[in-house]
């Protein structure tokens, strides 16, 4: 049996390696693979897979990337993410990536699918939109209809063939993916001293990086082996964590929150992994399949357009009494506009079922954790009186 701390300790070499080492060999190894970018929130990567391509999920530079050309592209008043990733094309990190996909996150990833079209023009990369209308023969038609173009364009671009029978293939490969990914989110709410939160997130994020055959077998390896070994139980908070959806904190972070007396049972970290809520079947039309699961079997995020205004903010509170929270911490990155102008419904949903939340802001290269750490530990400790009082 494999020990955690191994796992870990390779996932972390993943999150530390700046120039995709393990994506370079993957595309190495035989001739013809194609290994295809994309940003966070949501791509449908069993498409990518079924083409034989590599997904590659792009998450900015972190705190490790010191951003000088990117500042020339875009203004100050925007987040962290687009410069660090234009630092990471035009450094020559990503010269091995055949396509990027920008998925509708907010305009300013749509500006920079733009802009990646102008500085990479051999690169193929599309602005890969979604529904506004999730009546199945309106803006179900419509995805169906961008899925077929994506992969049309792929294909053409590519030089390969995406058949239905790769796509359900590709789609029960997946279907196991996030059915491992959900075993993992499960065990850490049900014993998270035994998961802490910066090892479920390298493990979750080593994803972005690897096939997925290898990512599924390292979280089975991982569960495995954690639910053997014995840690210190805390006192704890517990506690659900929102905003970071997008643009990823920095690793200190996350363990700033857990050391500051907080156990963080769910979070809507690096969604394009567990997005989708279920199972995609596998029988009929995959692509109409897949449609289908975005418009009625998907994550709720301030970058999805949420048509029944009753439901705004209610899988939060699902999410804290599914998992025992008992507080809210709104995290999101600076000038975020999807999350910050979302936070204040969230935040009224929150207050009306008396559940405790506070907030505060963060970039992807934040370096002063104390801040946080005390913001957090004191938000702990009023929940620890307030539960007794």
């Amino acid at each position: 049996m494999k020990n955690s701390k191994d796992i870990i300790d390779r996932c972390q070499q993943l999150y530390e390696d700046l120039d995709f080492t393990a994506a370079r060999e993957w595309k190495a190894a035989e001739p013809g693979r194609k290994v295809i970018g994309y940003m966070p929130i949501y791509v449908p990567r069993e498409i990518l897979h079924a083409g034989g391509m590599l997904p590659l999920g792009i998450v900015g530079g972190g705190d490790q990337l010191e951003v000088i050309h990117g500042d020339a592209y875009y203004q100050s008043y925007i987040c962290r993410i687009p410069r660090s990733t234009i630092e990471l094309g035009v450094s020559g990190r990503l010269d091995f990536v055949d396509g990027m996909l920008f998925p509708s996150i907010c305009d300013v990833i749509r500006n920079l699918s733009g802009m990646w079209k102008l500085m990479f023009p051999d690169v193929y990369s599309r602005y890969f939109d979604v529904p506004q209308n999730y009546a199945d023969d309106i803006g179900g038609n419509y995805y169906k209809a961008e899925l077929k173009e994506l992969c049309e364009g792929l294909e053409d671009h590519c030089g390969v063939k995406i058949t239905d029978e790769a796509l359900r293939r590709s789609i029960a490969i997946y279907n196991e993916n996030r059915r491992l990914v959900r075993e993992v989110y499960e065990f850490r709410a049900l014993e998270p001293w035994k998961a802490p939160a910066s090892d479920v997130y390298l493990l979750i994020r080593a994803g972005l990086v690897l096939p997925v055959e290898e990512h599924s077998q390292m979280m089975q390896d991982w569960l495995a082996a954690v639910r053997h070994e014995d840690r210190p139980m805390r006192d704890n908070c517990r506690v659900v964590v929102t905003g970071l959806f997008c643009e990823q904190p920095p690793l200190n972070l996350i363990k700033s929150i857990e050391l500051s007396g907080c156990y963080i049972v769910d979070d809507d970290l690096l969604l394009v992994t567990r997005w989708l809520l279920g199972d995609v079947p596998i029988d009929g039309d995959p692509l109409g399949n897949l449609a289908d699961a975005f418009l009625h079997h998907s994550e709720s995020t301030a970058a999805k357009y949420e048509p029944d205004l009753k439901e705004k903010g209610q899988h939060l509170v699902r999410s804290v009494e599914k998992y025992g929270a008992e507080g809210v911490i709104f995290a999101s990155p600076s000038f975020c506009d999807p999350a910050l102008l979302d936070r204040p419904m969230l935040q009224h949903v929150l207050a009306d079922k008396n559940i405790p939340y506070i907030a505060f802001k963060y970039a992807e290269n934040s370096g002063q954790m104390q801040p946080i750490r005390e913001q957090a530990g004191t938000f702990a400790d009023s929940i620890k009186l307030w539960s007794e009082a």
